[in-house]
Protein backbone atom coordinates (compact mmCIF):
# COMPACT_ATOMS: atom_id res chain seq x y z
CA UNK A 1 0.00 0.00 0.00
CA UNK A 2 1.13 3.76 -0.34
CA UNK A 3 1.66 5.52 2.51
CA UNK A 4 2.70 8.87 0.73
CA UNK A 5 0.31 11.68 2.99
CA UNK A 6 1.54 9.81 5.93
CA UNK A 7 4.64 10.17 5.59
CA UNK A 8 4.32 13.94 4.67
CA UNK A 9 2.31 14.23 7.84
CA UNK A 10 5.06 12.42 9.65
CA UNK A 11 7.94 14.91 8.22
CA UNK A 12 5.43 18.04 9.38
CA UNK A 13 5.04 16.09 13.19
CA UNK A 14 8.68 15.13 13.52
CA UNK A 15 9.41 19.24 13.38
CA UNK A 16 6.66 19.78 16.10
CA UNK A 17 6.38 16.75 18.10
CA UNK A 18 8.91 14.92 19.73
CA UNK A 19 9.89 11.86 17.49
CA UNK A 20 6.49 13.07 15.48
CA UNK A 21 3.85 11.10 17.79
CA UNK A 22 2.56 11.59 20.96
CA UNK A 23 3.00 7.96 22.32
CA UNK A 24 6.21 6.45 21.93
CA UNK A 25 4.79 2.85 20.11
CA UNK A 26 3.02 4.94 17.80
CA UNK A 27 6.74 5.36 16.14
CA UNK A 28 6.98 2.00 14.52
CA UNK A 29 10.70 2.17 16.02
CA UNK A 30 10.07 -1.48 17.28
CA UNK A 31 8.96 -2.48 13.23
CA UNK A 32 10.17 -0.39 11.50
CA UNK A 33 8.87 2.07 8.61
CA UNK A 34 6.52 5.15 8.38
CA UNK A 35 3.44 5.58 11.25
CA UNK A 36 0.20 5.19 9.69
CA UNK A 37 -1.61 8.20 9.93
CA UNK A 38 -5.66 7.15 10.48
CA UNK A 39 -8.39 9.41 9.09
CA UNK A 40 -11.90 8.06 10.17
CA UNK A 41 -12.95 4.24 11.58
CA UNK A 42 -16.18 2.53 10.94
CA UNK A 43 -17.11 -0.59 12.70
CA UNK A 44 -14.20 -3.05 11.89
CA UNK A 45 -12.39 -1.15 9.31
CA UNK A 46 -9.66 2.22 9.80
CA UNK A 47 -8.81 4.23 6.90
CA UNK A 48 -5.96 6.17 6.73
CA UNK A 49 -5.15 9.44 4.95
CA UNK A 50 -4.66 7.94 1.86
CA UNK A 51 -7.65 6.39 1.91
CA UNK A 52 -6.42 2.74 1.93
CA UNK A 53 -8.52 0.16 4.83
CA UNK A 54 -7.77 -1.99 6.97
CA UNK A 55 -9.29 -4.71 9.52
CA UNK A 56 -8.72 -3.53 12.60
CA UNK A 57 -7.02 -5.14 15.35
CA UNK A 58 -6.12 -2.99 17.69
CA UNK A 59 -9.09 -0.84 18.43
CA UNK A 60 -7.22 2.29 19.90
CA UNK A 61 -5.63 0.05 21.95
CA UNK A 62 -8.35 -1.70 23.64
CA UNK A 63 -11.20 0.84 24.25
CA UNK A 64 -13.84 0.33 21.15
CA UNK A 65 -15.39 -3.44 21.85
CA UNK A 66 -18.41 -2.26 20.33
CA UNK A 67 -15.84 -0.77 17.16
CA UNK A 68 -15.48 2.44 15.61
CA UNK A 69 -18.09 5.12 15.68
CA UNK A 70 -21.22 2.61 16.84
CA UNK A 71 -24.40 4.75 15.99
CA UNK A 72 -25.93 4.35 19.57
CA UNK A 73 -22.42 5.69 21.00
CA UNK A 74 -21.64 8.77 18.79
CA UNK A 75 -25.74 9.77 19.03
CA UNK A 76 -25.16 9.56 22.81
CA UNK A 77 -21.86 11.94 22.28
CA UNK A 78 -23.41 14.31 19.96
CA UNK A 79 -26.17 14.66 22.25
CA UNK A 80 -24.31 15.53 25.64
CA UNK A 81 -21.81 17.57 23.45
CA UNK A 82 -24.68 19.87 22.48
CA UNK A 83 -25.14 20.25 26.15
CA UNK A 84 -21.33 21.28 26.94
CA UNK A 85 -17.86 19.65 26.93
CA UNK A 86 -17.03 20.55 30.54
CA UNK A 87 -18.11 22.17 33.69
CA UNK A 88 -15.21 21.11 36.57
CA UNK A 89 -18.42 20.94 38.80
CA UNK A 90 -20.19 17.68 39.50
CA UNK A 91 -22.77 15.79 36.91
CA UNK A 92 -25.75 13.23 36.98
CA UNK A 93 -23.48 11.38 34.48
CA UNK A 94 -20.50 10.91 36.52
CA UNK A 95 -22.98 9.34 39.70
CA UNK A 96 -24.67 7.02 36.76
CA UNK A 97 -21.40 5.68 35.44
CA UNK A 98 -20.31 5.06 38.75
CA UNK A 99 -23.05 3.49 40.11
CA UNK A 100 -22.96 1.23 36.84
CA UNK A 101 -19.40 0.51 37.87
CA UNK A 102 -19.61 -0.24 41.17
CA UNK A 103 -22.73 -2.62 40.32
CA UNK A 104 -20.64 -4.87 37.44
CA UNK A 105 -17.83 -5.04 39.52
CA UNK A 106 -18.68 -6.03 43.02
CA UNK A 107 -15.09 -5.41 44.78
CA UNK A 108 -15.06 -1.50 43.96
CA UNK A 109 -17.82 -0.38 46.58
CA UNK A 110 -16.69 2.89 45.44
CA UNK A 111 -15.33 4.90 42.70
CA UNK A 112 -13.24 7.99 41.38
CA UNK A 113 -13.00 8.63 37.67
CA UNK A 114 -9.98 10.40 36.38
CA UNK A 115 -8.56 11.13 32.54
CA UNK A 116 -5.97 8.01 32.29
CA UNK A 117 -5.31 4.71 33.32
CA UNK A 118 -1.86 6.52 34.02
CA UNK A 119 -3.58 8.19 36.51
CA UNK A 120 -5.56 5.77 38.27
CA UNK A 121 -2.85 3.67 38.94
CA UNK A 122 -0.84 6.46 40.20
CA UNK A 123 -3.90 7.70 42.24
CA UNK A 124 -4.48 3.74 43.53
CA UNK A 125 -0.52 3.89 44.71
CA UNK A 126 -0.54 7.03 46.70
CA UNK A 127 -4.28 6.51 48.20
CA UNK A 128 -2.60 2.82 49.42
CA UNK A 129 0.51 4.49 50.51
CA UNK A 130 -1.99 6.78 52.68
CA UNK A 131 -3.80 3.98 54.04
CA UNK A 132 -1.15 1.80 55.45
CA UNK A 133 1.21 4.07 56.30
CA UNK A 134 4.00 2.16 53.81
CA UNK A 135 6.62 3.32 51.50
CA UNK A 136 6.70 0.72 49.40
CA UNK A 137 5.48 -1.51 46.35
CA UNK A 138 5.76 -4.84 44.54
CA UNK A 139 4.88 -4.93 40.73
CA UNK A 140 5.92 -8.04 37.83
CA UNK A 141 8.43 -7.52 35.10
CA UNK A 142 7.03 -6.67 31.81
CA UNK A 143 4.05 -4.95 33.64
CA UNK A 144 3.22 -1.74 32.51
CA UNK A 145 0.73 0.50 34.73
CA UNK A 146 1.19 3.99 33.25
CA UNK A 147 4.75 6.11 33.19
CA UNK A 148 4.21 7.39 36.65
CA UNK A 149 7.68 7.31 38.33
CA UNK A 150 7.64 4.56 40.77
CA UNK A 151 6.06 2.25 37.72
CA UNK A 152 8.77 2.86 35.19
CA UNK A 153 10.62 0.05 36.47
CA UNK A 154 10.90 -3.52 34.08
CA UNK A 155 7.75 -2.02 32.74
CA UNK A 156 5.86 -3.31 29.36
CA UNK A 157 4.53 -2.02 26.67
CA UNK A 158 6.35 0.84 24.72
CA UNK A 159 9.17 0.10 27.02
CA UNK A 160 9.73 -3.08 25.95
CA UNK A 161 9.10 -1.96 22.62
CA UNK A 162 11.78 0.21 22.71
CA UNK A 163 14.75 -1.51 24.42
CA UNK A 164 14.38 0.48 27.54
CA UNK A 165 13.96 -0.88 30.72
CA UNK A 166 13.26 1.97 32.40
CA UNK A 167 13.78 5.50 31.99
CA UNK A 168 15.91 8.90 32.75
CA UNK A 169 14.43 11.88 34.72
CA UNK A 170 13.23 9.23 37.67
CA UNK A 171 15.26 9.75 41.54
CA UNK A 172 16.75 6.46 42.31
CA UNK A 173 15.34 7.38 45.49
CA UNK A 174 11.91 6.61 44.10
CA UNK A 175 12.33 3.59 41.82
CA UNK A 176 14.51 1.60 45.77
CA UNK A 177 11.07 1.76 46.83
CA UNK A 178 9.58 -0.60 43.83
CA UNK A 179 10.57 -4.16 43.88
CA UNK A 180 10.08 -6.44 40.68
CA UNK A 181 9.82 -9.84 40.08
CA UNK A 182 8.98 -11.90 37.20
CA UNK A 183 5.19 -12.35 36.50
CA UNK A 184 4.06 -16.11 37.49
CA UNK A 185 6.68 -17.15 39.72
CA UNK A 186 5.60 -18.48 42.62
CA UNK A 187 8.67 -19.02 44.46
CA UNK A 188 10.21 -15.14 43.91
CA UNK A 189 6.53 -14.04 45.35
CA UNK A 190 6.92 -16.14 48.29
CA UNK A 191 10.18 -14.94 48.65
CA UNK A 192 9.53 -11.40 48.00
CA UNK A 193 6.86 -11.20 50.82
CA UNK A 194 9.04 -13.09 53.35
CA UNK A 195 11.49 -10.39 52.87
CA UNK A 196 9.78 -7.27 52.30
CA UNK A 197 5.92 -8.23 52.77
CA UNK A 198 5.29 -6.03 56.52
CA UNK A 199 6.98 -3.32 54.53
CA UNK A 200 4.71 -3.36 50.92
CA UNK A 201 1.55 -0.54 51.15
CA UNK A 202 0.83 -2.25 47.61
CA UNK A 203 1.06 -4.77 45.13
CA UNK A 204 0.22 -4.08 41.41
CA UNK A 205 -0.28 -6.21 38.82
CA UNK A 206 -2.01 -7.22 35.30
CA UNK A 207 -4.12 -10.06 36.07
CA UNK A 208 -3.44 -10.80 31.94
CA UNK A 209 -0.32 -8.79 30.85
CA UNK A 210 -1.21 -6.96 27.61
CA UNK A 211 1.61 -4.63 27.62
CA UNK A 212 4.15 -7.49 27.06
CA UNK A 213 2.25 -9.03 24.27
CA UNK A 214 -0.82 -11.31 25.96
CA UNK A 215 0.45 -13.39 29.11
CA UNK A 216 -2.16 -15.36 31.36
CA UNK A 217 -2.03 -15.98 35.10
CA UNK A 218 -1.00 -19.60 35.81
CA UNK A 219 -3.71 -21.41 37.73
CA UNK A 220 -3.70 -20.21 41.24
CA UNK A 221 -1.26 -17.45 40.97
CA UNK A 222 -3.69 -14.90 41.47
CA UNK A 223 -5.18 -16.18 44.41
CA UNK A 224 -1.71 -16.71 45.88
CA UNK A 225 -1.02 -13.03 45.45
CA UNK A 226 -4.77 -12.38 47.14
CA UNK A 227 -3.39 -14.80 50.13
CA UNK A 228 0.19 -12.89 50.92
CA UNK A 229 -1.31 -9.42 51.02
CA UNK A 230 -4.48 -10.41 53.47
CA UNK A 231 -1.55 -12.36 55.45
CA UNK A 232 0.89 -9.10 55.46
CA UNK A 233 -1.48 -6.55 55.69
CA UNK A 234 -0.88 -5.78 51.86
CA UNK A 235 -3.24 -3.68 49.57
CA UNK A 236 -3.70 -5.79 46.46
CA UNK A 237 -4.28 -3.26 43.20
CA UNK A 238 -5.88 -5.03 40.08
CA UNK A 239 -5.02 -2.99 37.04
CA UNK A 240 -7.74 -4.00 34.96
CA UNK A 241 -7.06 -0.68 32.51
CA UNK A 242 -7.06 -3.00 29.82
CA UNK A 243 -8.77 -6.25 30.99
CA UNK A 244 -11.87 -4.21 32.27
CA UNK A 245 -14.66 -5.97 30.87
CA UNK A 246 -13.08 -6.85 28.05
CA UNK A 247 -12.00 -10.51 29.49
CA UNK A 248 -15.03 -11.12 31.72
CA UNK A 249 -18.48 -9.11 31.76
CA UNK A 250 -16.68 -8.18 35.44
CA UNK A 251 -13.32 -8.42 34.32
CA UNK A 252 -10.12 -10.64 35.06
CA UNK A 253 -11.73 -10.52 38.94
CA UNK A 254 -14.95 -11.94 37.39
CA UNK A 255 -12.61 -14.86 35.19
CA UNK A 256 -10.33 -15.83 37.78
CA UNK A 257 -12.30 -15.55 41.12
CA UNK A 258 -10.45 -13.04 42.86
CA UNK A 259 -10.93 -9.70 44.23
CA UNK A 260 -8.88 -6.79 44.39
CA UNK A 261 -8.68 -4.14 47.25
CA UNK A 262 -8.43 -1.69 44.87
CA UNK A 263 -9.05 -1.76 40.75
CA UNK A 264 -8.02 0.16 38.07
CA UNK A 265 -10.13 1.05 35.00
CA UNK A 266 -10.16 2.65 31.61
CA UNK A 267 -10.07 1.74 28.27
CA UNK A 268 -13.59 0.27 27.71
CA UNK A 269 -15.42 2.76 30.36
CA UNK A 270 -14.86 5.66 27.78
CA UNK A 271 -15.91 4.01 24.87
CA UNK A 272 -12.75 5.81 23.23
CA UNK A 273 -12.80 8.80 24.88
CA UNK A 274 -9.88 10.02 27.37
CA UNK A 275 -10.82 8.23 30.93
CA UNK A 276 -9.77 6.52 33.78
CA UNK A 277 -11.19 5.50 37.06
CA UNK A 278 -10.16 3.59 40.33
CA UNK A 279 -12.53 2.36 43.14
CA UNK A 280 -12.37 -0.65 45.19
CA UNK A 281 -13.05 -0.96 49.43
CA UNK A 282 -14.94 2.10 51.10
CA UNK A 283 -12.85 1.64 53.65
CA UNK A 284 -9.60 2.58 51.77
CA UNK A 285 -11.32 4.92 49.44
CA UNK A 286 -12.81 6.78 52.80
CA UNK A 287 -8.95 8.05 53.02
CA UNK A 288 -9.10 10.20 49.94
CA UNK A 289 -9.78 13.81 50.36
CA UNK A 290 -11.94 15.50 50.95
CA UNK A 291 -13.01 12.83 53.44
CA UNK A 292 -9.37 11.82 54.17
CA UNK A 293 -6.11 13.28 53.65
CA UNK A 294 -4.97 11.52 50.78
CA UNK A 295 -4.77 14.38 48.10
CA UNK A 296 -6.06 13.42 44.57
CA UNK A 297 -7.56 16.11 42.08
CA UNK A 298 -8.49 16.58 38.30
CA UNK A 299 -10.71 19.45 36.53
CA UNK A 300 -10.93 16.90 34.08
CA UNK A 301 -11.80 14.33 36.11
CA UNK A 302 -15.96 13.20 35.37
CA UNK A 303 -15.88 15.01 31.93
CA UNK A 304 -19.42 14.81 30.82
CA UNK A 305 -18.26 13.20 27.03
CA UNK A 306 -16.15 10.53 28.57
CA UNK A 307 -19.22 10.01 31.19
CA UNK A 308 -22.17 9.94 28.22
CA UNK A 309 -19.67 7.78 26.28
CA UNK A 310 -18.70 4.99 29.37
CA UNK A 311 -22.10 4.74 30.38
CA UNK A 312 -23.62 3.72 26.60
CA UNK A 313 -20.74 1.60 26.09
CA UNK A 314 -21.23 -0.25 29.28
CA UNK A 315 -24.93 -0.81 28.74
CA UNK A 316 -24.49 -1.85 25.46
CA UNK A 317 -22.29 -4.21 26.70
CA UNK A 318 -25.31 -6.30 28.88
CA UNK A 319 -27.06 -6.93 25.67
CA UNK A 320 -27.81 -11.23 26.68
CA UNK A 321 -25.18 -13.22 24.46
CA UNK A 322 -22.94 -10.78 23.40
CA UNK A 323 -19.67 -11.75 25.33
CA UNK A 324 -20.46 -15.61 24.44
CA UNK A 325 -20.33 -14.22 20.84
CA UNK A 326 -17.23 -11.78 20.66
CA UNK A 327 -15.28 -14.49 22.97
CA UNK A 328 -15.66 -17.04 20.46
CA UNK A 329 -14.47 -14.65 17.56
CA UNK A 330 -11.43 -14.19 19.36
CA UNK A 331 -10.91 -18.08 19.15
CA UNK A 332 -11.86 -18.01 15.40
CA UNK A 333 -9.25 -15.27 15.02
CA UNK A 334 -6.43 -16.96 16.57
CA UNK A 335 -7.48 -20.11 14.95
CA UNK A 336 -6.99 -18.68 11.45
CA UNK A 337 -3.84 -17.21 12.45
CA UNK A 338 -2.51 -20.97 13.76
CA UNK A 339 -4.16 -22.66 10.74
CA UNK A 340 -2.37 -20.38 8.30
CA UNK A 341 1.16 -20.47 9.89
CA UNK A 342 1.14 -24.04 9.60
CA UNK A 343 -0.14 -24.12 5.83
CA UNK A 344 2.51 -21.67 5.40
CA UNK A 345 5.58 -23.42 7.42
CA UNK A 346 5.72 -20.63 9.61
CA UNK A 347 6.51 -20.77 13.71
CA UNK A 348 3.49 -19.45 15.49
CA UNK A 349 1.84 -19.56 18.93
CA UNK A 350 -1.45 -17.71 19.99
CA UNK A 351 -3.44 -16.78 22.89
CA UNK A 352 -7.02 -15.68 23.59
CA UNK A 353 -8.21 -14.51 26.78
CA UNK A 354 -11.59 -13.31 26.31
CA UNK A 355 -11.48 -10.65 23.44
CA UNK A 356 -7.94 -10.05 23.78
CA UNK A 357 -5.71 -12.31 21.35
CA UNK A 358 -1.67 -12.95 21.40
CA UNK A 359 0.29 -14.07 18.53
CA UNK A 360 4.01 -14.67 18.99
CA UNK A 361 7.06 -15.61 16.57
CA UNK A 362 7.52 -19.16 18.72
CA UNK A 363 7.23 -22.72 19.17
CA UNK A 364 4.52 -22.36 22.35
CA UNK A 365 3.17 -18.98 24.01
CA UNK A 366 5.33 -17.70 26.42
CA UNK A 367 4.05 -17.41 30.17
CA UNK A 368 6.81 -14.17 31.42
CA UNK A 369 9.07 -11.61 30.16
CA UNK A 370 12.43 -13.36 29.35
CA UNK A 371 10.16 -16.05 27.09
CA UNK A 372 8.54 -13.08 25.28
CA UNK A 373 11.50 -11.08 24.64
CA UNK A 374 12.79 -14.27 23.73
CA UNK A 375 10.56 -14.57 20.44
CA UNK A 376 11.80 -14.09 16.67
CA UNK A 377 11.46 -10.21 16.72
CA UNK A 378 12.64 -9.68 13.52
CA UNK A 379 9.93 -12.26 12.43
CA UNK A 380 6.83 -10.29 14.17
CA UNK A 381 8.32 -7.25 12.19
CA UNK A 382 8.10 -8.68 9.06
CA UNK A 383 4.45 -10.23 9.48
CA UNK A 384 3.39 -7.08 10.81
CA UNK A 385 4.20 -5.16 7.94
CA UNK A 386 2.94 -7.82 5.60
CA UNK A 387 -0.55 -7.95 7.48
CA UNK A 388 -0.73 -3.98 6.75
CA UNK A 389 0.36 -4.28 2.90
CA UNK A 390 -2.73 -6.93 2.53
CA UNK A 391 -5.04 -4.44 4.79
CA UNK A 392 -4.86 -5.91 8.33
CA UNK A 393 -3.65 -3.60 11.20
CA UNK A 394 -1.91 -5.00 14.12
CA UNK A 395 -0.48 -3.54 16.73
CA UNK A 396 3.36 -1.84 15.79
CA UNK A 397 4.70 -3.95 18.75
CA UNK A 398 5.74 -7.64 19.42
CA UNK A 399 4.88 -6.75 22.72
CA UNK A 400 1.80 -5.60 22.63
CA UNK A 401 -1.88 -7.63 22.73
CA UNK A 402 -4.85 -7.30 19.67
CA UNK A 403 -8.36 -6.75 20.25
CA UNK A 404 -11.63 -7.62 18.82
CA UNK A 405 -14.79 -6.21 18.68
CA UNK A 406 -18.49 -7.28 18.04
CA UNK A 407 -18.13 -6.05 14.17
CA UNK A 408 -15.80 -8.69 13.67
CA UNK A 409 -18.39 -10.96 12.41
CA UNK A 410 -17.69 -14.50 10.34
CA UNK A 411 -17.25 -12.32 7.16
CA UNK A 412 -14.85 -9.86 8.45
CA UNK A 413 -12.74 -13.08 9.70
CA UNK A 414 -12.88 -14.64 6.36
CA UNK A 415 -11.48 -11.30 4.91
CA UNK A 416 -8.99 -11.60 7.59
CA UNK A 417 -8.43 -15.19 6.57
CA UNK A 418 -7.43 -14.21 3.31
CA UNK A 419 -5.24 -11.65 4.07
CA UNK A 420 -3.37 -13.53 6.50
CA UNK A 421 -3.00 -16.18 4.16
CA UNK A 422 -1.69 -13.88 1.46
CA UNK A 423 1.21 -12.33 4.41
CA UNK A 424 2.09 -16.00 5.42
CA UNK A 425 3.39 -16.28 1.91
CA UNK A 426 5.49 -13.10 1.53
CA UNK A 427 7.41 -14.93 4.77
CA UNK A 428 8.54 -17.78 2.91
Amino acid sequence: MQHSKSEALMARAEKVIPGGVNSPVRAFKSVGGTPIFFEKGEGAYVYDQDGSKYIDYVGSWGPLILGHAHPKVMEVLQETAAKGLSFGAPTQLEVELAELVTELVPSMEQVRMVSSGTEATMSALRLARGFTGRDRILKFEGCYHGHADSLLVKAGSGLLTLGVPSSPGIPASLTSLTATIPYNDFDALESCFKEIGSELAAVIIEPVVGNMNLIAPLEGYLEKIRALCDEYGVVFIIDEVMTGFRVHPQGAQGLYNVKADLTCLGKVIGGGMPVGAFGGRADIMAHLAPLGPVYQAGTLSGNPLAMAVGKATLELLQEPGLYDKLFAQTKKLVAIFEEEAKKAGITLSTRAVGSMFGLFMSETAPNNYDEVTACDGDMFNKLFHALCDEGVYIAPSAFEAGFVSICHTDEVLEETRVAVAKAFARLK
